[in-house]
């Protein structure tokens, strides 16, 4: 009997690292301080990756760490104590890119599982098969794959373990080896510091023929690099089918409260406690670009955007529980946007008080004293609620009118 798929959420720090756990994610992947493609996201030092591994494992799950920069000679001295570190605190597994990262990581970490990124751009079954025989037991596949495609590479590769993304921001090249950024800015892409070039509004024009476009564009410019968000909520069951063994969000620079909106969308989709139209719905709350399903299934021309660079969620974070209360009590919340008396919020929790509703009719500052308007950013207050909440829930205001 196949196993179920796991799944794997973005951790850009220890915050979000909780968070992806709270809200049900089986794995997290995170960088540390170097050789990861996400080097303006916070990311974790030495002895934050030794803590965030025991808190995973504290809690049955798992910690696999980026390595997967390009790497030049001079990175390789440091590698080599970074690889061994790794297999010292016990990480999961080390996704790499670079072939020679790799005979270095099975040389000096022997015990240390590895996974090859998706920067390796693996887009057929023989190239699955080469990573396979170096020694890795999971390759990311490269987002421009079909279903069919994804079920060839399983067919020929059974015991190779496949991730596949299904959520998330998605570069307008090759699984994300892209120049622009060096290019256009100096910072290299591959190396972790990419400026997202591809989202950057564009004006194509002729020189000498000024007003004369040659691309289709709106007032705001045309879009000609800038690609959807992927969806792939309503298709877990058909990739799982194909052979995909974990399913992956991307999103280690996205906010927490990002994080466990998707996060808890997918956990409950998998566990049969919400549809596929309720999923969808739940992934609209927090801010994205238009979705699109892409490569897997033939949606290749519906992956560039035309809209705005950034859609607002259709709901608005509000406020961390940091402490719980039982139905009817008072919870400790730090404040994240304004809210006032009478505003309407909404319980975004792992729990079965997700969704609840309720109107703000009573909170009190530290000091005890009524409070009718949040507007201290991290203010802390006590939020009289008629549903239990619990540490690490979150609350979030929804629209008037609605």
């Amino acid at each position: 009997m196949k196993k179920r798929a796991e799944l794997l959420a973005p951790a850009g720090n220890f915050e979000k690292l909780k968070t992806a756990l709270c809200f049900g994610a089986d794995a997290v992947y995170l960088g540390g301080k170097s050789f990861s493609l996400r080097s303006f996201s916070a990311n974790f030092g030495k002895e934050e990756l030794k803590e965030a591994v025991e808190y995973a494992h504290a809690r049955g799950k798992k910690v696999y760490v980026t390595a997967n920069i390009f790497a030049k000679n001079a990175d390789f001295a440091a590698l080599s104590d970074y690889f061994a570190y790794l297999q010292e605190i016990g990480a999961d597994a080390a996704l790499v890119t670079d072939a020679g990262v790799l005979a270095l990581a099975k040389k000096v970490a022997p015990k240390l599982p590895l996974h090859i990124s998706t920067q390796a751009n693996t887009t057929n079954k023989y190239a699955a098969k080469f990573w396979q025989e170096q020694g890795a037991e999971r390759v990311v596949l490269a987002r421009e794959l079909s279903l069919a495609e994804i079920k060839e590479i399983k067919d020929f590769c059974p015991d190779l373990e496949l991730e596949v993304f299904v959520h998330g921001a998605m570069c307008i090249s090759y699984s994300g080896r892209c120049l622009l950024s060096n290019y256009l800015a100096g910072r290299d892409s591959n190396r972790g510091e990419c400026v997202q070039a591809c989202r950057w509004k564009y004006f194509l024009r002729a020189e000498g023929k000024e007003g004369e476009i040659y691309a289709e564009e709106d007032g705001r410019g045309t879009y000609i690099f800038n690609s959807k968000d992927l969806n792939l909520s309503a298709r877990l069951d058909e990739l799982a089918a194909a052979g995909a063994d974990s399913f992956k969000i991307e999103g280690r620079m996205k906010s927490a409260y990002s994080v466990a909106t998707v996060v808890n969308a997918y956990r409950r989709l998998m566990d049969g406690k919400m549809t596929a139209e309720e999923a969808a719905r739940e992934l609209d709350t927090a801010a994205h670009r238009d979705y699109t399903e892409a490569y897997a299934f033939g949606n290749n021309d519906k992956t560039v955007n035309y809209a705005d660079s950034q859609t607002a969620g259709t709901r608005i974070y509000t406020a961390n529980v940091l402490e719980g209360a039982h139905a009817g009590g008072a919870a400790l919340i730090e404040m994240r946007n304004r809210f006032r008396l009478g505003d309407e919020l909404e319980i975004l929790s792992p729990s079965d008080s997700f969704g609840r509703r309720f109107v703000v009719e009573e909170m009190r500052g530290e000091d005890g004293e009524s409070v009718a308007d949040a507007k201290l950013v991290q203010q802390k207050l006590r939020v009289f609620c008629p549903y239990e909440l619990c540490a690490g829930d979150i609350l979030r205001r929804i629209p008037k009118g609605e």
